[in-house]
């Protein structure tokens, strides 16, 4: 529930942070990295407290870890934000709230999960709920809307990669691997696109809207993640 306050709040509060802002990729990994930073301080007070980072022992951790990392930390973001930067905030809500649609659909034969009749109600009436706020559904059709929905779809497969993984690691080495690893590759792509003297030559104005939105994304992710690691995919 926390997770979906943040989410409602946070893409309308980013349409307004990345189209301030000018460079969408730009924006979104100075807003990334920010994020890291408040996740390892976060992970480190609750280290503190017994309930912090935990060490993959297998190799498939690592990989699981590794494409979290990449494409929902990184390549899911660059198309999200590039979308939004083009889309409504409107039609982005719409399409990226369609993220439990998909994830039902692949956690029922990926992951075991039962799909009862009090879900299947849920998951209508949340689509429903959406198609009312956005006025009916949006289109599809252009560049923007398609982005955000081909980033929708790379987040509900990393769902289905984090599930598994939190069987065995913390909800805070999972969401600050993916955040790390995606900031990292954010900030490559920066350098080999040219950019990365933006990312020091930021104005007051710009810092504010990453400051802001940084700590927002944090908030998401590890409670998103705390809720993966606690309850069904579909029910989260």
């Amino acid at each position: 529930l926390a997770t979906a306050c943040i989410s409602g709040v946070a893409v309308f509060l980013n349409s307004y942070g990345v189209k301030a802002f000018g460079d969408a990729t730009t924006y979104t990994t100075a807003k990334n990295i920010v994020a890291t930073l408040v996740l390892v301080i976060a992970a480190m007070s609750a280290s503190r407290h017994g309930s912090g980072l935990t060490r993959p022992s297998q190799p498939r951790q690592w990989v699981g870890l590794a494409i979290v990392g990449v494409f929902g930390g990184a390549i899911a973001f660059a198309l999200f934000f590039e979308g939004l930067a083009l889309a409504s905030s409107v039609d982005a809500a719409f399409l990226q709230k369609t993220l439990l649609v998909w994830v039902a659909l692949l956690a029922v034969p990926l992951l075991g999960e039962r799909l009862g009749a009090l879900q299947v109600v849920a998951i209508v009436l949340l689509v429903l709920g959406q198609i009312g706020l956005a006025r009916g559904t949006t289109t599809i059709l252009g560049r923007g809307q398609l982005m955000v929905l081909g980033a929708t779809l790379l987040w509900a497969g990393e769902v289905i990669i984090v599930k598994k993984l939190l069987a065995d690691l913390s909800s805070w080495t999972v969401g600050l691997t993916r955040m790390g690893i995606g900031s990292v590759v954010l900030v490559a792509w920066t350098l080999i696109r040219g950019d990365g003297g933006a990312l020091t030559a930021l104005t007051g104005h710009q810092w504010m809207w990453v400051l802001v939105t940084g700590v927002i994304l944090a908030g998401y992710v590890s409670t998103w993640f705390a809720a993966l690691s606690r309850a069904p995919a579909v029910d989260v």
